[in-house]
């Protein structure tokens, strides 16, 4: 053996070693005989273990709803909302904060999105960055402020970087909440709120990509819209504050002016026209009657919520 392998094997031998009890590193019974399948009875395989998916978020519905709450007070408040995830579970915390500021304009500072490892991590494995309790901790202690909410990602509930980064995020005086696909994780006990999804076993033992994955999306999705709602930025179920970024966007405010006035295209136009671009003015114009300075300085009095503005201009 080289002294260039002997160094590499001693290397690797050196390098702690983890067995995780999680149910998604367990077995999935249907799947044993993956390999053997046709194309069509894996993705069949595949399909019918994803339908459990739903229903296992909508039994922690009302820990999203907590959630959701604790979010809607930190911003309200004047603070802010970070995930802490490694892997898949911090890729998908990347995804959601990102899609935010476009859809509702909300303020890029609002949501803010840590991935083990940085932001190469996003497009590669970076090495047992998910294993560093100490630099999740650093992370949160030099950026999370009291007031803040700091939500946890990790599929097994047991991620030293995240739990690093909560446990400092506590100190600090934030809101906790571990987001996982792991029921009987020993850290629940914790955290403020504890989101366990019970997704069980993978179809490919161990790759939380597939239904742990798809379950922290939909937990995020649904997380993340429902802030958004109970902030105004949603009127009736229409996006009102989104970025018109592109043609197809422009578009769509548009369509949305049409929607929620019932008035006809070359009206919504012309409104648009006048409040500069600004949807919500826009709207409040529209639906109130008023003119446009007046649903401007509405809007400006009622902390930008449409209904708050179309009811002082009712009163």
């Amino acid at each position: 053996m080289t002294a260039g392998r002997l160094d590499r094997d001693e290397v690797a031998a050196a390098r702690p070693v983890v067995r995780v009890g999680a149910p998604t590193e367990r077995r999935n019974p249907d799947s044993v005989d993956l390999d053997l399948m046709s194309t069509r009875d894996v993705l069949t395989v595949i399909n019918e273990a994803d339908r459990r998916v739903p229903a296992a978020v909508a039994a922690v519905l009302d820990e999203i709803a907590e959630t959701v709450d604790l979010a809607v007070a930190a911003l309200r408040g004047g603070h802010r909302v970070h995930y802490f995830g490694a892997g898949t579970s911090g890729r998908l915390g990347v995804l959601d904060a990102a899609e935010l500021a476009p859809t509702f304009n909300s303020p890029r500072h609002w949501f803010c999105a840590h991935l083990a490892g940085g932001p190469d991590a996003m497009w590669r494995a970076v090495e047992d960055a998910e294993d560093d309790e100490r630099t999740g901790a650093a992370e949160a202690a030099e950026c999370v402020r009291p007031g803040d909410l700091v939500v946890g990602l990790a599929a097994s509930g047991r991620t030293p970087y995240v739990l690093g980064a909560l446990g400092a995020s506590r100190a600090q005086g934030a809101s906790t909440v571990l987001l996982c696909a792991n029921p009987e994780a020993g850290a629940a006990s914790s955290v403020d709120v504890f989101i366990g999804v019970d997704t069980g076993p993978e179809v490919v033992t161990g790759s939380t990509r597939m239904k742990a994955g798809t379950a922290q999306k939909l937990v995020l999705n649904t997380f993340s819209t429902a802030v958004m709602v109970r902030l105004g930025r949603v009127y009736s179920n229409l996006m009102i504050d989104m970025v018109a970024t592109n043609a197809k966007l422009r578009g769509r405010m548009i369509s949305i002016l049409m929607e929620a006035t019932g008035c006809a295209e070359e009206v919504c136009r012309a409104a648009l026209g006048e409040a500069d671009g600004d949807l919500k003015t826009a709207l409040v114009a529209l639906v109130s009657g008023a003119e446009v300075p007046a649903a401007r300085a509405a809007l400006a009095r009622s902390a930008d919520q449409v209904r708050g503005a179309l009811a002082l201009l009712a009163s």
